[in-house]
């Protein structure tokens, strides 16, 4: 019997290593390095692993013989996933779709495959619930049964045996951390199971030219769990976040070999399950009646369209001899950083004061077109003075107190005058070359400048 050979894999990176230690040489993390074994070499498994993702035969060919035409896609049935996607789904893509327990991983598909199921073949693959439970919750959201194939297995050879016989255009595995191959001797779930499991499911998506949803799970801190090989061999990666006490989720692309990335759609939870929201900047500006200092409409520039969500700021005496500095929805280490470009270019201190900034809606903002609205919303509170409702700010600050310009200001303009603003704080760079009906455009270029419009 042949001897099985292991490798070690790091979690964060993906990287090999022949052996084990305790720091990854690539990507320099500690104690991030899994075992997994590999199945013994077999002179028929070469074939298995030819070609793009194992799909077809190696030929040469020049760049100009290659075919441009573009691969169909087919709606899912539901626009803002499609947005998510691209603009569809792409026969034969492989697709993670990660999310906490409870988000609405297993209903939205449930829900598109149940859609899809009465146009093409669709086959769903539960490997964690039974087919009774997914049935039970199909009647509830009251989804059309009729056409929908189930399947209930674990073992992934047995299942792309069954889809081949009965040749579906679409497949759900939910989920990938129950999935197992018998020459991969760890348990369901390890490194090397979801590893060796996805890989193959991506290569019998490219083969049958199947479209293949893979539900995973996350870790504790919002990663998806397995290595980061796992995201690198699939060809887009969506992440369904929601908080426990929001009816709202939001689906997020962080990869996309097919469309833009960062793209984010928007859905409510219902009792009739995952609702997906036309227009989800009215959402995030359902404000009071009252205006209250430390309020302020910014606008974000998500995937391929511009969303209007407010951010507020508190800024209150500190007790502790280490004031609190919490951004919720914000980068942490940014608000320490505006906070010294503050003191240092606009003559404000704030260290003996606890300061806390949050992103109404649960929304997350990476970008840094947030900085203007984040300052001006602290110096709001500060000075204990109120913003106008129908003021937006976007910007970029640097750390010489100059204002920069963001991508796609104009787009961001005409999107916040949609929604009734009359009054816009933006960099130089992004003044728009011919006047907006119905709204005073206020150009800056430092700090300074910005504080004196308000």
């Amino acid at each position: 019997m042949a001897k099985a050979k292991s490798a070690y894999v790091c979690n964060d990176c993906g990287s090999d290593h022949p052996r084990w230690q305790g720091q990854c040489n690539a990507c320099g993390a500690w104690n991030t390095l899994t075992e997994v074994r590999l199945g013994t070499a077999k002179s028929a498994r070469t074939e298995r692993y030819s070609g793009y993702a194992g799909a077809g035969s190696s030929q040469v060919q020049t760049l100009a013989e290659i075919d441009l035409s573009e691969v169909p896609r087919f709606s899912s049935g539901y626009s803002e996933l499609d947005r998510v996607l691209g603009g569809g789904i792409v026969p034969g893509a492989a697709i993670l779709i990660g999310g906490n327990p409870g988000a609405g991983k297993s209903t939205l598909l449930l829900q598109v495959m149940c859609q899809l199921s009465q146009q093409m073949g669709a086959l769903y693959v539960t490997g964690e619930e039974s087919l009774q439970q997914v049935a039970m919750r199909a009647n509830r959201l009251s989804l059309p049964t009729d056409k929908l194939k189930m399947l209930s297995e674990t073992s992934v050879e047995q299942i792309c045996l069954i889809a081949e016989r009965e040749k579906p255009a679409i497949m759900v595995i939910d989920s990938i951390q129950v999935m197992h191959m018998a020459d991969v001797q760890s348990a369901p779930g390890s490194v090397a199971q979801v590893r060796e499991s996805a890989a193959f499911l991506t290569r019998f998506a490219k083969q049958n030219n199947v479209a293949i949803f893979m539900v995973g799970h996350v870790t504790k801190d919002g990663t998806l769990a397995g290595p980061k090989v796992l995201e690198h061999c699939i060809d887009c990666s969506v992440l369904l976040d929601g908080n426990g006490d929001s009816r709202f989720r939001t689906l997020r692309s962080h990869k996309n070999r097919f469309g833009a990335v960062n793209e984010l759609g928007v859905f409510a939870m219902t009792g009739a399950g995952l609702k997906e929201v036309a227009n989800p900047s009215a959402i995030f500006l359902s404000r009071g009646e009252e205006q209250a200092p430390g309020s302020v409409v910014m606008v974000v520039w998500e995937g391929t369209r511009p969303l209007l969500v407010e951010l507020q700021a508190l800024v209150d005496h500190s007790q502790l001899a280490n004031p609190r500095r919490v951004a919720v929805g914000l980068e942490q280490n940014r608000l320490a950083m505006l906070l010294a470009v503050l003191h240092r270019h606009g003559g404000m201190m704030m260290s003996d004061q606890d300061v806390f900034a949050n992103v109404v809606g649960g929304v997350k903002v990476a970008e840094t077109g947030a900085d203007l609205a984040l300052l001006l919303a602290m110096v709001s509170s500060f000075r204990d003075h109120t913003l106008s409702r129908d003021l937006v700010v976007f910007g970029e600050v640097g750390l010489s107190g100059e204002i920069r310009p963001v991508t796609n200001g104009q787009e961001r303009l005409s999107e916040a005058a949609k929604h009734g603003f009359r009054r816009a704080i933006v960099p130089k760079g992004n003044a728009p070359r011919q006047p907006i009906e119905g709204m005073e455009v206020i150009a800056v270029g430092k700090l300074t400048e910005a504080l004196d419009a308000l």
